[in-house]
């Protein structure tokens, strides 16, 4: 897992920007997750690979297309020393998972290897150990079921 790092107050305009709302598919916001920051996120990010970032993570706009569009390109986990809170929600509603670490995020640098990350918040980066703010169990139960719809499917009560 390889860490893509950010700096503090990336907004939901820089994750996915606004001129690409209208696609149609993950995929197609995918391809664009980051270009206005990183151009080359988006053809650089493997399964699997980590975001990193600072302070206030997905503040702007309360649109789902942010998450939706990193989860896309393949990144289940977002390490953060803070996320703006409608972001967190949407994230997990999606199937993302957010983990607030400030330790973490001050530590884990661009292109560092990653041997780990749990919704619960263990993070392994070589031989040390982070430990994020866990996720609720019940909202965990939701990210790792594929996203809120998901869990109410696997429930039976959609």
């Amino acid at each position: 897992m390889k860490v893509f790092r950010y700096g503090d107050n990336i907004d939901t305009d820089v994750i996915i920007p606004a001129r690409y709302l209208n696609a149609h598919s993950p995929g197609e916001l995918a391809a664009h997750c980051m270009e206005d920051i990183d151009p080359a996120f988006a053809k650089a990010v493997r399964p699997g690979d980590v975001i990193v970032a600072g302070e206030n993570f997905g503040c702007g706009s309360s649109r789902e297309h942010a998450p939706m569009a990193i989860l896309a390109c393949g990144v289940k986990f977002v390490i953060a020393k803070s996320f703006a809170r409608i972001f967190y929600r949407n994230a997990l509603n999606i199937g993302l998972t957010p983990l607030e670490s400030p330790e973490a995020a001050a530590a884990l640098l661009d292109g560092a290897e990653l041997f780990s990350c749990e919704a619960g918040g263990r993070i392994k980066a070589g031989k040390t150990y982070y430990q994020a703010a866990a996720v609720p169990e019940f909202l965990r139960g939701v990210s790792e079921d594929g996203g809120l719809l998901s869990a109410i499917k696997k429930r039976g009560t959609l």
